[in-house]
């Protein structure tokens, strides 16, 4: 086998169901590369959670490829025609992402090897349907996601059935100058030792993404629709950075459920589930067509919201020390495991943006450093939504009450005594709202409001209504 055909691994860190990969293989020998680009993502870089992430991702892909991966670092616009120059590759193979800036940069790869005669294959293996394959009647993109949902996604072509890893893959001979690295040189890991309390809660790699969905199969999904509300039950899968980074394709989850006996799982649960995934698709839509999803409200009267400037405040909301504690229970989860319940994400977003009148922006760039799974369509779309100003977001003035929140949905208090352990012996009645406790409740419990655990940052109810006074002064 005499031509070279490159993959270049992105998103898409698996073997199975990789579309983009088999193709490779059937051109000729493989050169397996991957490239950390820093240099054209700009501000869209990776956060520090994210990289952690990927520096297990590509130890395990290259123990699964024999250890014929090739890293590099820098510009892919520069290193990808170079390497098909040096090793005469037949094609350049890729799996398609959507961020506005790896579509300008994928755009001028090709036509960098189009100059070269080296063919590019680009494939879609990170989503169910590509995002012009979802529209409106009239050839517009859907704006609310409902529609999108049932009138799109689920009278659109089906998914198709995912593939199968290539059999036996036959490897390019690597040549020893061509600018690849250590998997160390990339400097992936922190500079702390903050990662490491990660690394029990994760098994990272495509057989770790297998059993995670096997696990919410059997586990999660029966009671999915109302249990996945409820922080300390099992009822979410958890799938979130596997999908992200490709250990396991949309497709395969999506056969999964198909696969399932009928009956087995009520239908509510499994359509709710699919609705999921389906928002995952819409958000990646939405970017797709709103190339500043990240940065620029798409309701265009919110650019004109005034937004408070309180570092002090924003530190505390990071660290979890509002004094809130399901706020601060879902910031704990969030810095010990690199992921936050969804629940909790829409309870710690709507209390800084709309308690801490912090423009939602900086949440969305802290979520972008420490989630496991921040995925820039999802980020921002989901970011947009509790501020109100996205697409078919919740409406500005619905503004979470997180003690209500936390009564509701955490009612026996486990999800708060598991990441505010100093809250943990304070009775059911007071733990939501430990400064409603009597002195010596709080005492028996061990807790001294303002040392042991603060007072809160805001008053809950006149920030609310502060915040609806500034959306009223929109109008």
């Amino acid at each position: 086998m005499n031509d070279v055909a490159i993959h270049w691994f992105r998103q898409d860190l698996r073997l199975s169901d990789n579309p983009a990969l088999c193709k490779a293989c059937e051109r000729g020998g493989l050169l397996p590369i991957y490239i950390l680009d820093d240099v054209t993502a700009g501000p869209d870089a990776m956060g520090a959670a994210s990289r952690w992430w990927l520096h297990e991702a590509l130890a395990m892909l290259n123990r699964q490829l024999g250890g014929h991966l090739r890293l590099y670092r820098g510009d892919a616009r520069q290193i990808i025609p170079a390497l098909a120059k040096s090793y005469g590759a037949s094609s350049v193979s890729w799996t398609r992402c959507y961020e506005p800036w790896r579509v300008k940069r994928d755009k001028e790869i090709v036509d960098r090897l189009q100059a070269l005669n080296s063919e590019s294959i680009r494939l879609n293996g990170s989503l169910l349907w590509e995002p012009w394959d979802i529209k409106k009647q009239d050839g517009t993109p859907y704006k609310v996601f409902t529609p999108f949902f049932r009138k799109g996604c689920l009278q659109a072509i089906p998914p198709a059935a995912p593939m199968a890893a290539p059999e036996k893959i036959e490897y390019a001979s690597a040549l020893a100058d061509d600018g690849a690295v250590a998997l160390a040189s990339l400097g992936l890991l922190p500079d702390i030792a903050w990662h490491e309390q990660m690394v029990p809660h994760w098994d990272i790699g495509e057989e770790g993404a297998s059993k995670a969905l096997e696990r919410f199969l059997e586990e999660g999904l029966n009671g999915y629709k109302s249990g996945r509300d409820f922080p300390s039950l099992p009822h979410v899968s958890r799938l979130s950075p596997y999908l992200h980074w490709g250990h396991i394709s949309p497709n395969q989850i999506w056969h999964a459920l198909e696969a399932l006996e009928e009956g087995d799982i009520p239908a509510r649960d499994m359509d709710h589930f699919r609705s999921e995934l389906a928002w995952r698709e819409f958000s990646h839509s939405l970017l797709y067509y709103n190339q500043d999803l990240a940065t620029k409200p798409l309701q265009n009267k919110f650019a004109q919201l005034e937004w408070r400037d309180d570092p002090v405040a924003l530190t505390a909301w990071q660290k979890g020390k509002t004094g809130i504690p399901i706020v601060d229970a879902g910031m704990r989860e969030l810095w010990q495991t690199g992921y936050m319940h969804n629940r909790v994400r829409m309870i710690v977003a709507s209390f800084l943006v709309k308690n801490l009148r912090t423009d939602w922006r900086k949440g969305e760039a802290w979520f972008w450093d420490t989630l496991v799974d921040a995925d820039l369509a999802n980020n921002a779309a989901s970011w947009q939504w509790v501020a109100g100003c996205g697409a078919d977001a919740a409406p500005y003035f619905r503004i979470f009450n997180p003690v209500l929140q936390a009564e509701k949905f955490d009612p026996e208090g486990h999800y708060i005594r598991r990441f505010v352990p100093e809250l943990a012996s304070l009775p059911n009645k007071y733990l939501f709202q430990p400064w409603t406790a009597p002195e010596p409740v709080l005492s028996r419990a061990g807790v001294t409001l303002g040392q042991t655990y603060p007072l809160p940052i805001v008053d809950l109810k006149a920030s609310r209504e502060a915040a609806l006074e500034a959306y009223h002064a929109l109008s």
